[in-house]
């Protein structure tokens, strides 16, 4: 059974246009082309990313943070509370109005200390500076230099010309470069280690789309190695690379509270991820991979498959940038800082003057609704005699 699926799996029909097929790939006239057997090499690769991970979190990204001045927020912690822990744990970590009068029963407290409890338990939850800083930089160091090293591989000679769209979606003379196979065997390295290590790493409110890009790219990229498509992967990671370390770099800022420098790399990341995925990547790249094939040949089902992974990209692309228009809003007059509108705000004791302030109104309201006071007690109840 394993051996028919596995035939029906490496189909040529399947991944080749008519004609074309596995042998057209197999090494020939001192020419080297691309195996799928070669991205075992990834699976070291990515253990040796979570590895240089750890140490470099744990040395030079604490002394980045140090340099930068990164300071660490005071938070107040939960009192001990089982009964108050046991629902946070197991029901909710934001009860409901009527849950809280019954809590209130329960412990004893008020309201507002319950409110003031479950607050400050959420913030324990929440992750540091120091660490959002750490994971931060450690894509700023692999971004930035992962869009280097594609821009040597942008400048080698078997790289396509602009007005070649057929030097990006040839499937079989392109010969195999050494920049280029270890440029791919990184990239999809380092993506593997990210799925890897998505558990431990800051959770965003995009935690879910996340996982689809990291399954997406690496799909994308295992398919175009295994069928030759070297040069448009290699373009389309570049385009990638291009603004994910500006952006990466604006949070590092961001953590070290440079709210100008943070800023200004912010106005540029988005400029760069406007003009690359939602620009270059749609309008060039996808018309190379999906307009110009068919008029070579016949529809199959990779040339379906690999432009569906970029239609996937595409729609996070569009995605990521409505929240970075979100962000954008807060540099109309009276907003001066950028926060990224993925990542959780943590709650502050200051909104409990707040609640107690709204609490007095409150009750303002209620003794106004019966009318002044007068001596003390409302109309209908003053018994007090006025003296002469």
């Amino acid at each position: 059974m394993l051996a028919h699926l596995s035939a029906w799996f490496w189909d040529e029909r399947l991944w080749f246009p008519s004609g074309l097929g596995w042998a057209d790939l197999q090494d020939r006239d001192g020419h080297s082309y691309a195996k799928g057997s070669d991205l075992w090499v990834t699976l070291p690769i990515a253990l040796a990313f979570l590895i240089i991970r750890q140490i470099f979190e744990r040395s030079v990204a604490l002394w980045l943070a140090s340099v930068l001045g990164v300071r660490e927020r005071v938070r107040v912690q939960a009192t001990s509370d089982p009964t108050l822990e046991a629902y946070f744990c197991n029901t909710s970590k934001h009860p409901a109005q009527s849950t809280l009068e019954s809590l209130s029963k329960q412990t004893g407290c008020t309201e507002l200390q319950i409110q003031r409890w479950f607050r400050r338990r959420r913030n324990q939850e929440r992750p540091n500076q120091i660490k959002k800083f750490k994971e931060a930089s450690w894509r700023f160091i692999f971004y930035l230099l992962a869009f280097l090293a594609g821009l040597v591989a942008l400048v080698d000679v078997s790289t396509p010309k602009l007005d070649q769209p057929a030097e990006i979606v040839y499937v079989i003379v392109l010969t195999l470069l050494p920049s280029q196979y270890w440029y791919y065997m990184i990239e999809l390295g380092f993506y593997i280690s990210l799925l890897f290590s998505v558990a431990s790493d800051v959770k965003r409110k995009d935690f879910k789309e996340q996982i689809v890009h990291h399954v997406a790219t690496i799909l994308l990229i295992s398919f175009s190695w295994c069928v030759n498509y070297i040069r448009a992967g290699t373009l389309i990671m570049l385009v990638h690379d291009a603004s994910d370390y500006l952006l990466e770099s604006a949070k590092m800022f961001n953590y070290a509270g440079w709210r100008k420098t943070c800023n200004y790399i912010f106005i540029v990341f988005a400029a760069v991820f406007f003009i690359t995925r939602l620009v270059i990547f749609p309008f060039w790249i996808m018309h190379c991979t999906w307009v110009y094939p068919v008029t070579i040949y016949p529809p199959f089902f990779g040339y379906y498959f690999f432009n569906g992974l970029l239609l996937v990209l595409q729609c996070l692309h569009i995605f990521w940038f409505a929240l970075i228009l979100r962000m954008a809003i807060k540099f109309l007059p009276g907003n001066h800082i950028v926060e990224d509108e993925r990542s959780d705000r943590e709650e502050t004791d200051n909104s409990e003057e707040e609640e107690e302030a709204a609490g007095h109104r409150k009750e303002g309201q209620a003794k106004m609704e019966n009318g002044p006071l007068q001596n003390g007690h409302s109309p209908t109840n003053n018994h007090h005699r006025k003296t002469e």
